[in-house]
């Protein structure tokens, strides 16, 4: 065979063999699900920006990632600023939530066809009808000590003592920063309850702080179990997030696939 029909033959073959892998690979991508949106959720005396070093690890793992920012002025407020970015998503979500947003989750995520699963962080996973603090006198903890309303019914915690109570394997300066930036919450909000507990329909996963100041450990426990979550434990503060993101991140990635 001449040179040049050799390399004619080789050329046509060298692209026959790179459509096929290219056809394999389309179908491949277009038969693969889709990866749900992650959308976070914090609780009280933080924003969006608490879950900042939890986001870069699900980014980098392919995940598109929303942290909603709820006022806290009231959880009827908070589930419905939850709500419309669970409704601005094209497909499925999981749905994460912090401390006082697991109740917020618990009530958004009811009657949604696109949340897949709920995560909760150290978080209230109330009943219907169940007053989020219902349980503050059955499993105390020491936050209550440290709170200081504001004249309009706002609840801080007092900065001396936000390492102490709510991020105590956080380095120092970091809480103080947090501390500095926390946003108060209406002291109301934990008399609230919810209309709707998604967690009896959606498959939900929870992680336990055994160090917690904020939660008793024993009731997010209770919690969990109450839930059937598939349970995981962790040594740490109130804040898992922030000291240990990358067992936080694991987790949600669990839920999620």
């Amino acid at each position: 065979m001449p040179n040049t029909t050799r390399i004619l033959v080789t050329a046509l073959i060298v692209t026959s063999l790179g459509s096929n892998l290219a056809a394999q690979a389309a179908r491949a991508a277009s038969a693969a699900p889709a990866m749900p949106t992650i959308v976070l959720v914090h609780g009280a005396f933080a924003d969006g920006s608490s879950w900042s070093k939890v986001i870069p690890i699900l980014q980098r793992d392919g995940y598109t990632v929303i942290a909603v920012q709820n006022p806290l002025t009231s959880l009827a407020a908070d589930v419905e600023t939850t709500k419309r970015v669970i409704d601005a998503q094209t497909g499925s979500v999981v749905l994460v939530g912090h401390s006082y947003g697991g109740a917020v989750i618990t009530e958004a995520a009811a009657g949604s066809s696109n949340v897949k699963a709920l995560v909760y962080i150290a978080a209230f996973a109330p009943e219907v009808d169940e007053p989020i603090g219902a349980f503050g006198e059955r499993y105390p903890t020491q936050l209550g000590t440290g709170f200081r309303p504001d004249k309009a019914g706002f609840l801080y915690i007092d900065p001396a003592r936000f390492h102490e109570l709510f991020a105590a394997d956080v380095p120092v300066a970091e809480t103080r920063v947090a501390a500095a930036t926390q946003k108060p919450i209406i002291g109301s909000v934990f008399g609230a309850s919810v209309e709707h507990a998604a967690w009896k329909t959606i498959p939900s996963w929870y992680l336990v702080s055994q160090d917690d100041k904020a939660i008793n450990p024993e009731l997010e426990r209770f919690y969990a179990k109450r839930m059937g979550a598939k349970t995981t434990e962790i040594k740490s503060s109130h804040v898992p997030f922030l000291s240990h993101p990358a067992v936080v991140a694991r987790l949600i990635e669990q839920a999620a696939k």
